[in-house]
């Protein structure tokens, strides 16, 4: 049998770390620069590169779209579990069970939860969802922290009192930044949900095969 260097089976993974590094040293310098831009409007000192990253206005950015990501894996993972779209390549078929459906096995190679068993294996059954359920309101969490953050470094160059993070909670600002992440998370898996039943893309786990009847439900 071949053996596939490391970077051929870890291609995916890697390339898509890659492009989150980059995108994310492309965002901190490009919000670092906005960010002094707009403490100059109010007449306030600009900070270092350090300071930003360490600023609610990095933090907020950051993990306002952590969030939205996290949430729509999370929701994805489970409720394509128990719900169907007909001709979709993302669903499950719409009658019987599949292979990911059947009762797990203690073989030799099976993950050590499944060979351990009880809770453990329990737990681990849903593990994929719970940690981005757990990833999700740790990037929530760092996103209201983050945005109350900035928000009261603005009321201080304006001399204005400081806001509780109770109260900041309770304002239409903080869900504003939230809705309009979560809606267009909603709406891209609406997207592929849908487009896979009528598009195609040969060679992609995530399309029908080319030739597939549009009603063909799941890959």
């Amino acid at each position: 049998m071949k053996k596939n260097s490391f970077l051929y089976r870890n291609s995916l993974s890697l390339v898509f770390l890659a492009l989150f590094i980059l995108t994310l040293a492309a965002q901190a310098i490009s919000g670092w620069k906005t960010h002094n831009q707009e403490l100059a409007e109010d007449h306030a000192p600009p900070v270092g590169f350090g300071t930003y990253l360490h600023s609610g206005h990095f933090v907020s950015a950051t993990f306002e779209n952590f969030e939205s990501e996290f949430l729509q894996m999370s929701l994805y993972v489970l409720l394509t579990v128990f719900l169907r779209q007909a001709g979709s390549a993302e669903s499950k078929q719409l009658e019987g069970e599949e292979e990911v459906d059947r009762e797990p096995v203690a073989s030799k190679d099976a993950p050590w939860p499944v060979r351990k068993g009880g809770w453990i294996l329990k737990l681990y059954a849903s593990s994929l969802s719970i940690c981005f359920a757990i990833l999700f309101l740790i990037s929530w969490g760092m996103h209201l922290y983050g945005s109350w953050m900035d928000t009261n470094a603005q009321h201080e160059i304006r001399h204005e009192p400081r806001e509780s993070i109770a109260s900041y909670l309770t304002g239409p600002e903080f869900w504003f930044e939230t809705f309009q992440n979560w809606q267009s998370e909603f709406l891209s898996v609406f997207a592929i949900v849908f487009l896979t039943i009528y598009l195609r893309q040969k060679g992609s786990p995530e399309s029908k095969p080319v030739d597939a009847p549009h009603t063909q439900t799941g890959k």
